[in-house]
């Protein structure tokens, strides 16, 4: 009875208490990044990174209490010379690798399309603020997830600005009597603001299809519907995809 009771022992609730405090700011911050991924309609939101910067905060911070481990055995081994030690620096290491998997599972490839990989980063920077408040570092906390959130929502527009190039992947299928010459596709790709930097051809055995496989490149942003269009109305054409290269 004496172990039980020294788990709801003053100290050890004034330690809970602290704790605590540590795991709703976590949990707040955490909440405040996932509401600009749910907004933006992504898979991964404000629970996936409410919970990733709370479990990160309190993995951390439990290790700055040693000697109130297990109902204060730890103040008990320090009167004999066997103090417990914990060692935040091995739990960050833990954190993020096991953040690495969780980050790999919201990357998804459709085709040469990437999706996810901005979700990904944003989830492993939660965790690292979630053990930044761990540590009790709350203005770096509190200034990494302002910048990640502007970072997030604020250099999309910005990257639109700045000189760019746009990359699309276009997958073709035409009968294979019906197969245009493949200069006659780099024209219609360059009258829709587009260059073919890159291309693979199929010929189906048996099907009697001649696939087309081309990696389009823009500058700024063409407008891919136009091709889009293009394509469609085009009665040669059997079958068509037009993806970005990532998102």
């Amino acid at each position: 009875m004496d172990l039980l009771r020294s788990y709801w022992s003053p100290a050890e609730l004034a330690t809970n208490g602290l704790i605590l405090l540590h795991l709703l700011g976590a949990l707040a911050v955490g909440l405040l990044l996932g509401y600009e991924r749910s907004y933006h309609g992504r898979a991964a939101g404000m629970r996936t990174y409410g919970l990733v910067c709370l479990a990160s905060a309190a993995l951390t911070v439990v290790n700055a209490y040693p000697s109130m481990w297990y109902g204060g055995i730890g103040t008990q081994g320090a009167a004999q010379g066997t103090a417990l030690a914990g060692d935040p620096t091995r739990v960050i290491q833990g954190i993020v690798t096991g953040i690495g998997f969780l980050g790999a599972g919201v990357i998804m490839r459709e085709g040469l399309s990437i999706r996810g990989l901005s979700t990904a980063a944003s989830i492993w920077a939660t965790s690292a603020i979630g053990i930044t408040i761990g540590l009790g570092f709350y203005m770096v906390a509190i200034a990494a997830a302002l910048l990640t959130i502007l970072v997030m929502s604020l250099l999309r527009p910005v990257e639109r600005l700045l000189p760019h190039q746009s990359v699309v992947h276009l997958t073709l299928v035409f009968p294979r009597d019906k197969a245009p010459p493949p200069e006659a596709l780099r024209a219609q790709a360059k009258a829709h603001g587009f260059e073919v930097i890159d291309w693979a051809f199929h010929l189906a055995s048996g099907s009697g299809q001649f696939e087309c496989q081309l990696v389009l490149q823009g500058k700024g942003d063409p407008d891919p519907m136009a091709l889009v269009g293009a394509l469609a109305s085009t009665d040669a054409v059997v079958e068509f995809r037009l993806s970005p290269s990532r998102i």
